[in-house]
């Protein structure tokens, strides 16, 4: 679990394919690697990775096909910059919000303009992941913590201010890019939910029958 706030960019070094699945080794910048293990967590640009090699200044983890499939990391090349964040601990401030580093798919830039001191960047999503995208909900992009400043149909607007523009990798886009899109968790569960038949009804009680048939009495 992740919060979306970014603790570094990184630049990926190496990039092996091996079949449909992707090899990455990413250095690390500044992230503190001296509490990070073999199997750990770290989001990239918004993919939850798991370790399974390190050094000092980088990592190296494994992308699978579907994780492929899902997100920008089939285009992504050597010397490419990326978002990181470790996984959360029980101290962690939640700056963002919970991030699950699940991508749900891909979102295209397109606009991008000055507005004061901050950025404002227009995307269009999936038509199947739009309905979860609310005015003043959460959205992770490329990682990236994130409030919905507007919702026009299947487009949303986002404002970025100064600092986040500065600890990530949101100025390098441009009109046409595609980011990775992770839609708020609640919003997914709270449809799942509201698709649950009702629950049937049940007595609820411990029957004269149930006891005899378990044993507690004869």
């Amino acid at each position: 679990m992740f919060t979306g706030i970014i603790e570094s960019v990184g630049h990926i070094r190496a990039i092996e394919r091996r079949g449909d699945d992707i090899r990455l080794t990413v250095a690390v910048g500044k992230l503190d690697m001296t509490d990070v293990k073999l199997g750990d967590s770290i989001a990239t640009n918004g993919v939850c990775l798991t370790v399974v090699a390190q050094t000092a200044d980088s990592y190296t983890a494994d992308v699978s096909a579907e994780t492929v499939t899902l997100t920008g990391f089939d285009t992504y090349q050597v010397g490419c910059a990326v978002n990181l964040e470790k996984a959360v601990t029980p101290s962690t401030r939640l700056g963002g919000h919970l991030v699950s580093g699940h991508i749900d798919g891909q979102a295209k830039v397109v606009e991008v303009h000055p507005r004061g001191k901050a950025t404002e960047y227009w995307l269009e999503a999936p038509a199947e992941l739009s309905r979860y995208i609310a005015h003043k909900g959460s959205i992770a992009i490329d990682g990236v913590s994130l409030t919905v400043n507007e919702v026009q149909g299947h487009r949303f607007r986002l404002t970025i201010v100064p600092h986040t523009s500065g600890e990530t990798t949101l100025p390098l886009l441009h009109a046409g890019d595609c980011v990775n899109l992770e839609v708020d968790q609640i919003a997914r569960y709270l449809e799942r939910l509201m698709q649950a038949p009702a629950a049937a009804p049940t007595s609820g009680g411990v029957t004269m029958e149930l006891l005899a048939k378990s044993g507690f009495i004869r």
